[in-house]
């Protein structure tokens, strides 16, 4: 049975973090998400489950920093994981149980990269899409706008065609694909968040297109819609007072920004498993 306690809207969480990670805490307060934290170092070192128990149905995979970003964003932390028979075992089983799902919000939306996890498990790892170096060659922190399209995935649903904005605080977020045929097959719904300009249109044009994405992306979902990887910050943009500009029209019309549908709908996804 999924262990959830339902008040207005609060799911139990285990988070997956590295050592000083900054935002723990970020998706909690203003989402109600009862959180439990493991530190995948302590992981490892105490070889305990945390994934495979049935009583976490959501892996939330954050912000954090990983051996200081030397290595490249989430690659140590990916390591940590991939090369650990046991931690990966338990990585492996909560991605293929049905009634999981996750959500990698920057460098999360990195490392679920990097396991393979989006688009879709078995691509060889030379093939492997990945998130690399802005094409700024530097760290980006804006308020941008992304438009959400038709994609299978669970957290986005009814959300198709919205245009929103959005923080970014990234400087690895160039969406890479070595291999156009997977290029050409997340472009089928599998790419569901897209950086767009002040026409609301798709562009790989900076600033707007903070990384110089192909075509915008600017996250991936897998097919079947349950795990979901962005590099954008739908956490720190739930209220509204959060965003950086808003219409007045939608100011003085909302309590909650459009970004919360994304949590609700993780919620009610939750209560029908």
């Amino acid at each position: 049975m999924i262990k959830m306690i339902v008040t207005t809207l609060i799911v139990t969480v285990v988070s997956a973090t590295s050592y000083a990670s900054p935002s723990e805490k970020y998706p909690v307060s203003p989402l109600a998400w009862e959180l439990h934290v493991d530190r995948v170092g302590d992981v490892i070192f105490r070889y305990v489950r945390f994934l495979s128990e049935s009583e976490y149905p959501c892996l939330r995979l954050e912000t954090f920093v990983s051996y200081a970003d030397v290595l490249d964003s989430a690659k140590g932390w990916a390591a940590s994981i991939r090369f650990n028979k046991k931690v990966w075992d338990q990585f492996e089983k909560f991605y293929h149980r049905p009634d999981t799902f996750s959500l990698g919000v920057c460098n999360g939306c990195q490392l679920m990269a990097l396991l393979g996890w989006v688009p879709w498990r078995g691509i060889a790892d030379e093939l492997q899409p990945r998130f690399i170096h802005n094409k700024s060659g530097r760290f980006e922190s804006r308020f941008s706008t992304v438009k959400i399209l038709k994609s299978p995935s669970i957290m986005l649903r009814g959300m198709e065609n919205s245009v929103l904005g959005i923080w970014v605080a990234h400087g690895e977020g160039l969406a890479y694909f070595p291999d156009n045929k997977v290029f050409n097959e997340c472009e089928q719904g599998l790419a569901p968040i897209r950086y767009v300009d002040d026409e609301s249109k798709i562009t790989e044009a900076y600033p707007f297109n903070p990384n110089g994405s192909p075509t915008g992306i600017a996250g991936l979902c897998s097919p079947d819609g349950r795990h979901l990887a962005m590099m954008p910050h739908p956490e720190r943009a739930v209220l509204t007072w959060q965003w950086g500009w808003m219409p007045e029209e939608l100011k003085n019309s909302l309590d909650a920004s459009p970004w919360l549908t994304m949590f609700q709908n993780a919620r009610e996804w939750c209560e029908k498993k």
